[in-house]
């Protein structure tokens, strides 16, 4: 007789169209079903770019919240109902919250929370960033489990916030090869022009992708692209967000009003990234970034900046790819200009398929080794605690 199958709720924030959302709508493809019973809770569906890629036999659940702390309630009211066997919740703030109400919880279930950024420097953006690492200290040790993607956001949990390392497991995030070729393919070739011709293309075509704020370094990049002594870079950012105006700007003071390109947000960014001569990846910080395996896939060699979060982990065994001695605009430009054209045997993402890190997530899902209270030391966490 088989075992019974493991029920599973995850908890996100939003389905937009983010690399956090993205792992979530992989595992919820990809997790057997012989294995686990799956429901998805999320807790704002506006702006849902991957509501339609939830399979059919995952129970949704729309919390229909703007806020996670407006959540909150429906969130314990749910997991007393559903009384899973594992949680699994994705996203800083709703991992937190999570943690926080954690003695309100049943004690039945497994908590794991997927971290998503290196934590000590993604709290900064936060106007309390003191109180935030208060919190990661006090609350995160609640957890039974806590999954980063990268080594760098392992040892960030570890000498920052004093998690227990056993609690931490790095499983890197997973790339669709085939998901991205069935995207290719589903492009009319003549639609992945950018609109010039052959003789108006510029020599060296460059893509960043991203929401634009300040974590991705748009702006560094903008000046990067100033300050190279090629000056023959066309840059076109995929992306929308509040900083969309700002970055305008600086294109336009710096003379480049005709080389940067800003396409908002595209659902199929992959034709842009595999007619690319590179990708840049400017981030002052990450946690894995999904993109940069993306257009590995589609053979685009990668230059970018060392930002904590799995940069150096993807790319510093990778020929053709580049990667600059420090989170600057200079240090951003001389890695262009060191950069020379080339393209990307895609078999370099096969250590991140889709099989291995499903398999990976898998095992912590299954796991039912009894473990001390993470609250206590071992014994139950009385209420309120």
């Amino acid at each position: 007789m088989s075992p019974p199958r493991r029920r599973v709720l995850l908890l996100i924030p939003t389905l937009t169209g983010g690399g956090a959302e993205r792992v979530v709508v992989t595992l919820l493809q990809h997790l057997d079903r012989a294995r686990f019973d799956l429901t998805l809770a999320v807790v704002d569906l506006r702006d849902a770019v991957f509501r339609a890629e939830i399979p059919s036999d995952v129970a949704f659940i729309d919390l229909r919240c703007a806020r996670v702390r407006n959540a909150l309630p429906k969130v314990i009211a749910l997991i007393w109902r559903l009384r899973p066997d594992v949680v699994l919740s994705t996203l800083g703030h709703l991992n937190l919250a999570l943690a926080i109400v954690r003695p309100l919880l049943p004690d039945s279930a497994r908590y794991i929370a997927r971290e998503t950024i290196v934590v000590s420097h993604g709290i900064t953006e936060h106007a309390r960033s003191s109180w935030w690492a208060w919190a990661y200290k006090r609350f995160y040790r609640r957890f039974d489990k806590v999954i980063c993607q990268s080594a760098d956001m392992r040892d960030d949990l570890v000498q920052a916030f004093s998690i227990d390392a056993q609690r931490i497991v790095v499983i890197n995030n997973p790339v669709d090869v085939r998901r991205i070729a069935a995207a290719l393919e589903a492009v009319d070739p003549q639609s992945r022009s950018d609109g010039r011709s052959d003789a108006e293309q510029p020599m060296v075509r460059l893509v960043a992708a991203g929401r634009l704020v300040r974590q991705k370094g748009f702006d560094l990049l903008i000046e990067a692209i100033a300050l190279a002594r090629r000056r023959s870079y066309h840059l076109t950012l995929l992306g929308e967000g509040p900083l969309r105006d700002s970055l305008a700007a600086l294109a336009r003071s710096h003379g480049l009003r005709d080389r940067v390109e800003f396409l908002g947000f595209q659902p199929n960014p992959y034709p842009y990234l595999a007619r690319a001569d590179a990708f840049v990846l400017s981030s002052r910080y990450e946690g894995f970034p999904n993109i940069v395996l993306e257009a590995l896939a589609c053979g685009t060699p990668v230059v970018a900046v060392p930002a904590p979060g799995g940069v150096r982990e993807i790319l510093q065994s990778i020929q053709g790819c580049v990667i600059a001695e420090s989170i600057t605009a200079p240090a951003l430009a001389v890695a262009l200009d060191r950069w020379q054209p080339s393209r990307i045997p895609p078999r370099v993402v096969d250590r991140y398929s889709v099989a291995s890190i499903v398999e990976s997530y898998a095992v912590e899902l299954q796991d039912k080794e009894d473990r001390p209270s993470p609250a206590m030391g071992g014994r139950k966490a009385p209420r309120g605690q």
